[in-house]
């Protein structure tokens, strides 16, 4: 099962997975989208079918799971990939704005995870992959961003735990965190916006004046994305990332923003040690 399957990373491991011989149920918000997949893998000797899904609706994935259980039987692996962008200033997005980012990259994955997690888990080799983000994992490198970054790390920490809670069923779990792909979500992002979230808009996601230095980014090949996952799910490996040169991001940003708190808890305990010590009377 790949949601989001109609375009970009989604479209890249669905027909990556089908030539290694799995089965594959093409999911996407766009019918024609997946219809398109569907197809494509067919025509290279593969089997699928298109069955479209808005990932934000519980019946709906309810719906995707019977057609799924019906077409193939049990659904033993699942790619939660559905997604949406927003680079909007949190202050000037509506409620609808908030709700469609949060609702699409959250709660689309947590609710495709559960809802087919019986049948992944009924017996042991299973796998999911849940696509998060570089936003999540370095959540003050991109401004404009809030929503999005919040609900991709989000789906990390989800990820990471599952992945201990699925040990013993002989389950894995792997998050992708993609930095720069070359993919047209932000072509077509608002065309694909629900009706109760404000409906779809024209136009391209527009990146704020004031931005990280875009040109710095290597934006690798879906096609590429799609077999560094595979290669990952094959040796259960808990994370992806797809650009090796923003490990000194990572380093000099959130991790040390995190081993600081940790030096700075540190240091209070150490003052408050020196405080009790003076305190104590002297014999």
């Amino acid at each position: 099962m790949v949601t989001g399957a109609g375009s970009g990373i989604g479209r890249a491991i669905a027909l990556e997975w089908a030539r290694k011989g799995a089965r594959i149920v093409v999911s996407d918000l766009s019918e024609p989208a997946a219809a398109i997949v569907a197809r494509e893998i067919a025509d290279e000797g593969g089997q699928a079918i298109a069955a479209p899904c808005d990932v934000c609706d519980p019946g709906a994935i309810a719906h995707l799971k019977r057609e799924a259980n019906a077409a193939y039987g049990r659904v033993t692996a699942l790619v939660a990939n559905a997604g949406a962008v927003s680079f909007q200033p949190l202050a000037k997005m509506t409620d609808q704005d908030i709700r469609w980012i949060i609702e699409v990259n959250l709660m689309g994955v947590t609710n495709s995870i559960t809802t087919f997690l019986p049948d992944i888990a009924e017996k042991p080799g299973g796998h999911i992959v849940a696509t998060a983000s570089a936003a999540g994992l370095l959540p003050h490198w991109i401004p404009c961003h809030t929503p999005y970054s919040s609900a991709k790390a989000g789906i990390i920490g989800l990820m990471l735990n599952l992945r201990l809670e699925l040990l013993e069923a002989g389950v894995g779990a792997t998050v992708l965190c993609p930095f720069g792909v070359a993919t047209n979500m932000h072509q077509h992002n608002e065309s694909y916006r629900p009706q109760r979230f404000g409906g779809p808009r024209q136009g391209t996601v527009e990146l704020p004046g004031t931005f990280f230095d875009e040109t710095a980014l290597a934006f690798r090949a879906p096609e590429e994305v799609a077999m560094m996952t595979l290669e990952a799910v094959a040796e259960n490996r808990p994370m992806v990332v797809t650009d090796a040169t923003q490990r000194d991001q990572f380093v000099s940003g959130y991790a040390k923003l995190v081993l600081d708190a940790f030096d700075d808890v540190a240091e209070f305990d150490k003052r408050l040690e020196a405080a009790a010590t003076a305190q104590e009377p002297r014999s």
